[in-house]
């Protein structure tokens, strides 16, 4: 048993409530065994006793009670050199309060049902001269390539997580899609519902838009297209260019499932890349970050002479 301990809260812990600081850093503490500590005067912050929704201010104190010592968070994941060393490689842009990806395709942002690695079982890797580890503000697609922006603190976090849900972070995706629009230019409304694992059109849908341009064709048989959705339903930009009847290249749900047509001279990947983000809005300047283009997608348009200037 070690005696008590008085923790200092971090910057990055400002405005964060006292029983979700013991959850990050005392994960094992049972909430009973922490109303039982708050309870009994046994957590103090700044030398008076303290709620458990207390929001904690950067510079106070916390009087932490002995502790068993396997209630103590260990800093670091397990990661293993290879995947630290890749996770880093795909690092475009970092500051103090954000760090973005070029995530590849094929790479999950989370875990989940026969995925074990993935961006979110990587973070550790990622504090470089800090010591909390990133955190998922957004996610895209498992086979969706391009920006994944991640916040370095929870102040950080939480005003990303405004400004996605708020649409103040304008995203730019290119999609190599069969057939062409029958218009250089527009927008797609067409009300999503989620059915199964898919989102289809429908009257009693959520609203949904997608403006959209074609950077360059190949006759009617190929697109690029360029597209900005202006609301965020799940695969918005792969169910509204479906609907339209130009479904992106390489898309196993929105293309005829395992029967879509797949082409010999491209690899089947699926084509849909998150280009660009705008984060001027949370920025006292311009701030744009580009993702450049993965290799399978790169070769495709110079297999098809689609031209892209970037």
């Amino acid at each position: 048993m070690s005696g008590v301990e008085i923790k200092k809260v971090k910057q990055e812990d400002d405005g964060m409530r006292l029983n979700r600081w013991f959850l990050k850093y005392y994960p094992n503490l049972t909430l009973g065994r922490l109303q039982k500590l708050l309870r009994t005067k046994q957590i103090k912050v700044d030398g008076k006793r303290a709620e458990a929704s207390l929001k904690l201010v950067a510079g106070s104190e916390v009087r932490v009670p002995p502790m068993d010592d396997q209630n103590v968070v260990e800093n670091k994941a397990q990661i293993t050199k290879r995947d630290a060393s890749y996770i880093a490689s795909l690092v475009i842009y970092k500051d103090d309060n954000i760090i973005v990806l070029n995530k590849p395709s094929g790479l999950a942002v989370q875990g989940g049902t026969n995925t074990d690695r993935h961006v979110d079982g990587m973070l550790d890797a990622l504090c470089f001269e800090k010591s909390e580890k990133p955190k998922l503000v957004h996610r895209i697609d498992k086979n969706t390539s391009g920006v994944l922006v991640l916040a370095r603190n929870r102040t950080w976090a939480d005003k990303l997580t405004k400004a996605f849900r708020e649409h103040l972070l304008p995203k730019t995706y290119l999609a190599l899609v069969c057939n062409t629009p029958k218009k250089e230019s527009g927008e797609i409304k067409a009300n999503l519902e989620k059915i199964g694992e898919k989102c289809v059109v429908t009257d009693e849908g959520k609203p949904a838009i997608t403006s959209f341009r074609v950077l360059d064709e190949v006759g009617s048989k190929f697109a690029l297209v360029e597209t900005m959705p202006l609301t965020g339903r799940t695969h918005q930009i792969r169910a509204h260019m479906e609907y339209i009847g130009c479904p992106i290249v390489g898309d196993d749900k929105y293309f005829g499932g395992e029967k879509r047509q797949k082409f010999k001279d491209i690899q089947d990947k699926l084509y849909l890349h998150a280009y660009k983000i705008d984060l001027s809005a949370l920025y006292n300047k311009k701030l744009v970050i580009k993702a450049a283009l993965p290799t399978h997608f790169t070769e495709a348009l110079k297999t098809l002479g689609i031209e892209f200037k970037g």
